[in-house]
């Protein structure tokens, strides 16, 4: 069994276990739901990130191709191979903005709707059997801590590192 420590700043050191922590729950959680969408997706010959980038596409007016990544959370660089990749199976075709000529727009080709559609069911299936397990008054209590899990991050991502913090011996290398 692995022990983590964690650090109380600035001088509490507190023992957890793995189990104990919030990002190994989240972590199992999420590869357990993307193998779960894989599975799916694998029976239609694509994939749970192929199946995202779908979901992010509107289906009539088609997305910037700029405007994809962020929504996803993923760097340009890799969603332009994604694209790509969708674009050679004939899931996408990209259009010249005609308003911005220099932009992109990413359109969903039938197969792409078609497998959009997949992926939104299997989205919408799973929640629903998640909502007949779990209580309305549980799943505002989820997502309430997972906005404070979230003010977390953004707090430590925007604070500014006191470097006074790391002389501790623990960070010695």
């Amino acid at each position: 069994m692995h022990t983590i420590i964690f650090v109380d700043w600035p001088y509490k050191v507190i023992p957890m276990k793995r189990e104990e922590t919030v990002d190994y729950h989240i972590k199992s959680a999420w590869h357990a739901i993307s193998r779960m969408y894989n599975q799916k997706a694998v029976m239609e010959d694509f994939t749970t990130s192929i199946g995202f980038v779908l979901i992010n596409i509107n289906s009539k007016e088609g997305t910037p191709a700029t405007k994809i990544a962020p929504l996803m959370g993923l760097e340009a660089r890799s969603l332009t191979r994604m694209l790509k990749s969708m674009e050679e199976k004939g899931l996408i075709y990209r259009v010249p903005d005609p308003i911005d000529k220099r932009s992109v727009r990413i359109f969903l080709t039938p197969e792409g709707k078609r497998k959009k559609e997949i992926s939104v069911q299997t989205i919408k299936e799973f929640n629903l059997m998640v909502r007949e397990l779990v209580s309305e008054e549980d799943l505002q209590t989820f997502f309430s801590v997972f906005q404070k899990i979230n003010q977390v991050i953004e707090n430590l991502q925007t604070d500014t590192v006191n470097p006074l913090q790391y002389n501790d011996p623990l960070y010695e290398v």
